[in-house]
């Protein structure tokens, strides 16, 4: 009889992370240590939180994801020694981050996670944070609830594009003066016309006031729908990119 048992070990900081040092993002491996998984749909890989939180804060500052989802950048504040606060419209995103930043390993970070909505942080005070670091959703390509009015990700396309004015009037009005946001964003398509998503919201961001520090261009791996759309005769390139747009107030 084999009493053999698997043995999973899981690592809590990556084995091959370097610094990002152009303006051209690519990971092809989604980054597996922590508590990292894709399991939530349309979360971003924690490579990117992390490059962007070691290079735009020092260890004790306070981060800020407005739209946390399953809790990536969270995880990635407490590895790295920073504070962060986390918010998100959906109760289920929330309960999923806090299981997720339930990490065994000496962290001195202070991790908040709540229900709340992006377009107003009347919880956190003006000039309070030290570095905004958000994934909104894109418009209505993934709808993370059906019946939570304030979910952006549910609205039109006007719609949603209002309501980023407000989650961008926010983003400033927290951020402490000189300190840095970064918000990563893709572009649509509406009936195989390219929609610049990526280009509104970078406009919008400029509108409050904003300044562009960097234009990083990331590219797309592990999309869910690429296989399908591959089978098929397109009359128009697939998406491969993304928007990592760093502004500084």
């Amino acid at each position: 009889m084999n009493n053999t048992r698997a043995v999973i070990i899981i690592y809590i900081q990556p084995s091959n992370f370097a610094l990002e040092k152009t303006t051209i993002w690519s990971f092809k491996e989604r980054g597996n240590w922590a508590t990292h998984t894709g399991e939530y749909r349309g979360n971003w890989s924690p490579y990117v939180p992390r490059n962007l939180i070691l290079r735009y804060t020092k260890p004790g500052e306070w981060v800020l994801d407005q739209f946390a989802g399953s809790g990536t950048t969270l995880v990635e504040a407490k590895l790295l020694n920073r504070n962060a606060i986390g918010i998100d419209i959906n109760n289920k995103a929330v309960n999923l981050a806090k299981k997720k930043l339930k990490i065994s390993f000496d962290s001195i970070s202070q991790i908040f996670v709540k229900q709340g909505d992006a377009t107003n942080l009347s919880s956190i005070k003006t000039n309070g944070i030290d570095f905004v670091c958000t994934h909104p959703p894109y418009a209505d390509i993934i709808k993370y609830s059906q019946d939570i009015p304030e979910d952006i990700s549910c609205l039109s396309l006007s719609d949603f594009l209002e309501r980023m004015s407000l989650v961008a009037q926010e983003a400033y009005r927290v951020l402490k003066p000189n300190h840095y946001c970064a918000v990563m964003m893709g572009d649509i398509r509406r009936k195989g016309k390219i929609f610049p998503l990526g280009f509104e919201v970078m406009k919008i961001f400029l509108e409050q006031n904003f300044h562009s520090q960097e234009i990083i261009i990331k590219e797309q791996h592990n999309c869910r729908s690429t296989d399908y759309w591959r089978e098929r005769n397109l009359q128009f390139l697939l998406l491969a990119h993304e928007y990592i747009f760093v502004f500084q107030k």
